[in-house]
């Protein structure tokens, strides 16, 4: 079985874009870090050959944040390829742009919030009886 999380082949450029995140990012970062939302997130987290920006286990959601860059053809088709496999390996993607996160941070963060919960109510199995 092929690891899937954090191959170590990229530990050294999942440290580097940890030590020069965007303003957004680190924005971002400030307010899900440590459990804030309920629920634990890791920054630049790596899934198969990709690394996003956010990602929460037990959830299995990824969060991208994404800049002014991302408009540009060959970045748009990486996000797409990235999407595709984050998806196929029954996780959930959620993109943010690097404007939504500086100026409204306020409802993002409720957006986030309200899918952690959704993906958590989901998710979540009755218990089964003992007898």
């Amino acid at each position: 079985m092929t690891k899937l999380y954090n191959k170590r082949k990229f530990q050294p450029f999942r440290a580097e874009l940890r030590g020069r995140m965007t303003k957004s990012e680190a924005l971002l970062w400030k307010y899900i870090k440590n459990d804030s939302l309920g629920f634990r997130f890791r920054r630049q987290h790596g899934i198969g050959n990709y690394i996003v920006d956010f990602y929460c286990p037990k959830l299995k959601l990824a969060i991208e944040v994404d800049g002014l860059t991302h408009a540009e053809e060959e970045v748009f088709e990486k996000d797409q390829r990235k999407e595709k496999f984050i998806k196929e390996n029954n996780m959930i993607l959620k993109r943010y742009s690097d404007e939504q996160v500086y100026n409204d941070l306020g409802n993002t963060l409720m957006d986030i919030e309200n899918t952690c919960k959704e993906i958590a109510a989901t998710s979540a199995t009755p218990p089964t009886p003992s007898w």
